[in-house]
């Protein structure tokens, strides 16, 4: 028998698979088409302090390998994912679930991760300061290490639970933005978020996407996230959360050897509904293959 139990920030989980925010709404949707209480845990959709529609359309477009979005965090606001969200969501699930947290400004994030702090369900806080489709706010807190260590200084003042800040890929130096979150406080770094990219209309002339730029999602990003979820395993000694481009067990294991105590599958959710249900089914049998009885002796592996 092997053992697939990992512990992320001082809470056990049955296996280190999470579904990406974005990826799998507020849960239930899924649950119509399996036990999602086979999940790790999952990572809810963006939330920010007040209600958003998000980008103008189209936001979505294809690409070899992969696809560009960019929704711009379309969301209820948090009081409605509290008061409406979370309660349809304990009806499929009874595990703690991940809050993902968006903001324009450090009080935006401060105010969304206390009311969420506050919920039972609520296991850990993933705060993005990595999102590349939002004019003014999201990612200009991920690119430099003085604003993520202020936005990840005060949420950890604000809050009890676990707090991951999630960063961008889009940097010169990821490693020491991790660093400087880490002495701010974060318990964990959640990474990466999607690459910067863009489509042409070879008809129109113009932009894809209305928002003329996206973020690229799906297996060819798998070598960007490995080689940068190894750099920070060397940077920090909190836990990583690696994701991007991953879709099969074998996935997994190599992004826990690189470093990541628990991976988010994203874009391979909206490819394959049951993506992370069969990866978790599969891990075993890859787990076997390799020898590996134990995936926490895996984490770092590498090094």
């Amino acid at each position: 028998m092997v053992n697939t139990k990992i512990s992320l920030c001082g809470i056990e989980i049955d296996n280190p698979v999470i579904p990406a925010s974005g990826t799998f709404g507020f849960g239930y949707e899924f649950a119509e088409l399996y036990d999602i209480n086979c999940l790790g845990t999952f990572s809810f959709k963006g939330t920010t302090k007040d209600p958003r529609f998000g980008n103008p359309t189209p936001r979505i477009a294809e690409c070899a390998s992969g696809m560009l979005n960019a929704v711009g965090l379309q969301n209820p606001g948090v009081e409605k994912v509290i008061s409406e969200e979370l309660p349809k969501l304990s009806q499929v699930f009874n595990k703690k679930v991940m809050a993902n947290v968006s903001g324009f400004a450090v009080e935006d994030y401060v105010y969304t991760c206390e009311k969420l702090d506050k919920e039972e369900q609520v296991g850990w806080l993933e705060v993005n300061i990595s999102c590349p489709n939002v004019h003014g706010g999201g990612m200009s807190f991920g690119t430099s290490a003085e604003s993520a260590y202020e936005v990840t200084k005060a949420v950890k003042a604000a809050t009890k639970k676990p707090v991951i800040i999630k960063l961008s890929p889009n940097v010169t130096d990821i490693a020491g933005i991790a660093a400087a979150c880490e002495n701010a406080g974060a318990d964990g770094i959640s990474m990466i978020n999607t690459l910067m990219g863009m489509r042409i209309n070879l008809k129109t002339k113009k932009p894809i996407i209305a928002n003329k730029t996206g973020g690229y999602s799906g297996p060819a990003i798998l070598p960007v996230a490995i080689r940068m979820v190894y750099q920070v395993y060397e940077a920090v000694k909190i836990p990583i959360v690696g994701m991007g481009g991953i879709s099969t067990a074998e996935d997994v294991i190599e992004m826990m050897l690189a470093g990541a105590t628990a991976v988010e599958v994203g874009a391979a959710n909206l490819i394959e509904p049951y993506a992370c249900k069969n990866i978790i089914d599969d891990l075993p049998r890859v787990m076997e293959k390799y020898g590996i009885k134990d995936l926490k002796d895996i984490i770092g592996g590498a090094h």
